[in-house]
């Protein structure tokens, strides 16, 4: 089996050292050999799985200069794309047979439907984390900030759900599947919960009228939704090993040691779920 990867990227990698054990020859194109026409098209030609993770800029990159090439291929397809394709849903479920297009990101659900139309599994994600990404490290970091939106709530993915996820489709028929945990939840909840595991007092909330946030980050505060996850349960067969933060959060905190601090640690607050 030939794995070809665009865009080496933190779950491309994931799923390459995933892979590679088990006698797949893993292929990337980065930025570096992404114009070796000659050399791409060859690795193309040659895959039996293709798998983008690279996100457009004002058009899917991948597609702009390889487009022919992956429509000619008989190999499986799959497109990393995200869950912001849906938009604001002010709360709402939202599964893949919503529309898509009407959110900030534009060129993301363009792409979305282009990789659709090539017979593409495309995996639309949350919020990512994972070892070396997550509340865990922001926490450890001083960096975690607790932002209060009243109401809101954001989905999340471990990225080994992001692994098994794409592992599930190459089964799978081509469309749209939704790969997210079982428990949306507000970020300021998520942040606490991490402060909690490792031992430090979670800080303040803070109204995002007061938060400071650049233009990028205050569109991301304005939407709200929850995703659902049930068409890649049915017809892929996907479980989670995650199915919410609380797990996941746990799980990496397994494998990091904890803060080591002068003071004695701070109380622990509640988990609020």
């Amino acid at each position: 089996m030939r794995l070809l990867i665009f865009g080496l990227g933190y779950t491309g990698t994931a799923l390459a050292e995933h892979l590679a054990p088990g006698g797949w020859r893993i292929a990337t194109v980065i930025r570096a050999t992404f114009a070796d026409r000659d050399r791409v098209a060859f690795e193309i030609a040659h895959a039996t799985h293709i798998v983008s993770t690279v996100a457009p800029t004002e058009e899917d990159p991948v597609l702009a200069a390889y487009r022919a090439e992956l429509a000619a291929s008989p190999a499986w397809l799959g497109y990393l794309s995200s869950t912001g394709v849906y938009g604001d849903t002010e709360g709402a479920w939202v599964d893949e047979s919503a529309p898509t297009g009407t959110g900030r990101r534009t060129e993301r659900a363009e792409a979305d439907a282009q990789w659709l139309a090539l017979g593409a599994r495309v995996f639309r994600l949350p919020g990512i984390y994972g070892p070396g990404r997550s509340p865990l490290d922001r926490a450890r970091e001083g960096k975690a900030r607790r932002i209060h939106v009243a109401a809101q709530v954001f989905s999340r993915v471990h990225v080994d759900d992001i692994v098994s996820g794409i592992i599930a489709g190459f089964e799978g028929p081509p469309g749209a599947y939704n790969l997210a945990d079982d428990l949306p939840a507000p970020q300021s909840d998520v942040i606490a919960y991490a402060c909690d595991l490792i031992g430090i007092a979670p800080p303040p909330e803070v109204p995002l009228a007061e938060a400071d946030l650049s233009p990028a980050a205050l569109a991301f505060y304005s939407e709200n939704r929850r995703v659902a996850n049930g068409k890649a349960k049915r017809i892929l067969g996907w479980r989670p090993l995650y199915p919410d933060y609380r797990l996941g959060l746990r799980a990496l905190s397994a494998i990091t040691s904890p803060i080591i601090t002068s003071a004695p640690p701070a109380a622990a607050s509640s988990d609020q779920r």
